[in-house]
C-alpha cells in the first residue's frame, strides 16, 4: 500500500513531522531513511509494499527538514532526528517493533534500540552507517567543517551537492557506537553491498562484532553498492525483513 496518505505529526515546537502508515498486525515494521534521503524511496516504498499484502503493521517518515516534515535540513542534528523517530514511534505505535534503517537510518534504528529495548524485537541494517561522521570524513573535511561550520561535497548520485553542517558532524561524534560493546539483545540482520565505496563492508563486520547479541548475520551482496535498490537487491532486504519477521 504505497499510496498511503501522508499524515502529519506537530513536535510541539512548531515543526511537523510528515509520515506515512497502514494498520495491520505487529510487530511493526518502522523504516528510517538515510541521509538527506526520503520515506519515499525505492526501499522504502518496498517493504511498505511487503507489509500491505501481509497484513503487516508499517511506519514511515521523514525527519525533520527532509522530505516532506517542516524545518530545514541545515538545522538537523543526529540527535535531533533520533528524538524524532522516538516520538513519531512512542505517539503511532504500539508493541513490538522491527527496525528497518538505511546508511544514516540503520545508526539511528540503533540508538532507538537502545533506548527502548522493551519494544524492538528485531533489527535490519541496509548498508548500515554508524559513526560515519569519524571514518566517512578525512581530516581536510573535518576541519573545514571546524573552521567554516559547513561542508559541500559532489553528490554521488547527482543534483545539488551533499552538505554537511557542523552541528550535525558535532552532534554524530558525540554519539559514536562502534568503539564499545552495543548493548543491543535482539535479533540482527545487516544487508550489505560488496561493494558499498560510500560504506566500506568493514563497518558491517565491526558492527556485527560490537552487538551484544548472540543472533547477529551479515548478508553481502555480490556486486552490491550502497544504495541496494535493484531488484535482486531489494529480494534479498525483503527476505531478510519476512525471516526475521518469524521470529520477533
Amino acid at each position: 500500500m504505497s499510496g498511503d496518505a501522508v499524515q502529519r505529526l506537530d513536535r510541539g515546537d512548531g515543526i511537523e513531522l510528515a509520515y506515512r502508515r497502514q494498520p495491520g498486525r505487529v510487530p511493526t515494521i518502522v523504516f528510517m531513511p538515510g541521509y538527506a534521503s526520503d520515506m519515499d524511496g525505492a526501499k522504502a516504498l518496498a517493504l511498505d509494499t511487503f507489509a500491505g499484502e501481509r497484513g503487516q503493521a508499517m511506519l514511515r517518515f521523514d525527519y525533520a527538514g527532509t522530505g516532506l516534515s517542516d524545518g530545514e535540513f541545515d538545522d538537523g542534528t543526529l540527535a535531533g532526528w533520533i528524538d524524532d523517530a522516538l516520538l513519531l514511534i512512542d505517539r503511532l505505535t504500539d508493541g513490538p517493533l522491527l527496525l528497518a534503517g538505511s546508511s544514516m537510518g540503520g545508526w539511528i534504528a540503533l540508538h532507538v534500540a537502545l533506548r527502548r529495548p522493551d519494544r524492538v524485537a528485531a533489527l535490519c541494517g541496509i548498508a548500515a552507517a554508524p559513526d560515519f561522521t569519524e571514518w566517512g570524513y578525512s581530516d581536510a573535511d573535518k576541519r573545514r567543517l571546524a573552521d567554516y561550520g559547513r561542508l559541500e561535497q559532489p553528490n554521488p548520485y547527482g543534483g545539488d551537492p551533499q552538505v554537511t553542517t557542523r552541528g550535525f558532524w558535532e552532534s554524530g561524534q558525540a554519539l559514536q557506537l562502534l568503539d564499545g560493546p552495543i548493548d543491543i539483545a535482539c535479533p540482527v540482520r545487516l544487508v550489505h553491498g560488496e561493494r558499498d565505496t560510500d560504506v566500506p563492508a568493514d563497518i558491517a563486520l565491526r558492527l556485527m562484532r560490537q552487538l551484544r547479541s548472540g543472533d547477529v548475520q551479515l548478508t553481502l551482496v555480490k556486486d552490491g553498492g550502497h544504495r541496494l535498490s535493484e531488484p535482486n537487491e531489494i529480494a534479498a532486504i525483503l527476505r531478510t525483513v519476512a525471516a526475521l519477521l518469524e521470529i520477533a
